[in-house]
């Protein structure tokens, strides 16, 4: 455990940033593959509408830094590309 005052504060303030950033992946992933399950069911409309809530994560994950903005939008054409592909 930390001894100085400052290493303490940034130890919680890991920690809630953590936790946040845990949440946001999580559904980030719960969203890819909600949309991976429709494609492999075959359902196109189901895939068009989960493939925009997919999108609407990824960019809310990029934009508060939890993955960089090359990494969503290489997962957001490669998720596309599903799409286009069926």
């Amino acid at each position: 455990m930390a001894n100085i005052k400052s290493a303490q504060k940034r130890i919680l303030t890991t920690q809630r940033n953590s936790e946040r950033n845990r949440t946001v992946l999580s559904s980030m992933r719960t969203s890819i593959k909600k949309f991976l399950s429709a494609v492999e069911d075959g359902n196109k409309e189901v895939a068009q509408s989960s493939l925009v809530k997919a999108f609407s994560t990824i960019d809310k994950a990029a934009k508060k830094g939890v993955i960089h903005k090359n990494q969503a939008d290489r997962r957001k054409a490669r998720l596309h590309q599903k799409l286009a592909a069926m």
